[in-house]
């Protein structure tokens, strides 16, 4: 009999929240890129201004979305002449191409583990993504708001894109890899939960 009133109980009563609505806090999060030099070392840089959103299911991994907005012009590797010379036509063309843009096609994975799937336009040329992400864990900040925390990471080809500048080496090789690792380290602000009724 206990039994059977708690079961009544369960599917009268709606359930706790489960859809989590969050913005990207950009003052704790990071997203940089990395590319081979010379073919023997990895220069890394980041972009200082971005924003964007998630949508976060604790029970559904596909109802799972992202939203990310770059602005081209932030590009910060630490050397304004390698900066300006990357916002110009032969590489981003900041001027015309002002953002970049993610956004999730498809989300799939369990637990703490998830495979992203979207679109990346970037140079006027959109192309398919994969970002590896996994979920940091959940917080609540000062502000009494649930934290959220994301580590992502890809790989495209800057030539996919237009990006082809590059200068051949006089032993071989060229100066710029064609290959770019990407890197994403949000945490995330919870905006609103929703609940739904559970339903038999």
């Amino acid at each position: 009999m206990k039994l059977l009133l708690a079961s009544l109980l369960f599917y009268a009563l709606p359930t706790l929240a489960h859809t989590h609505l969050l913005e990207i806090d950009q003052d704790h999060s990071d997203i940089s890129f990395g590319v081979k030099h010379m073919m023997v070392s990895k220069v890394n840089g980041n972009f200082k201004d971005f924003s964007g959103s998630i949508v976060m299911d604790e029970h559904d991994a596909a109802k799972n979305k992202v939203d990310v907005i770059i602005k081209v012009a932030s590009i910060d590797t630490r050397k304004e002449k390698r900066d300006e010379h990357l916002k110009s036509p032969d590489f981003f063309d900041a001027e015309k191409f002002k953002e970049i843009i993610f956004k999730s096609t498809k989300v799939t994975g369990k637990g703490k583990n998830l495979k992203v799937e979207g679109m990346l336009a970037m140079h006027g040329v959109e192309k398919p993504v994969i970002l590896e992400t996994t979920i940091g864990g959940t917080q609540k900040g000062s502000d009494g708001k649930n934290h959220m925390g994301f580590s992502a990471t890809g790989k495209i080809k800057r030539s996919d894109f237009g990006l082809k500048w590059n200068k051949a080496l006089e032993t071989g090789g060229v100066m710029v890899g064609d290959e770019v690792t990407l890197n994403f380290e949000i945490e995330a602000v919870e905006t609103k939960a929703e609940s739904a009724e559970h339903k038999k």
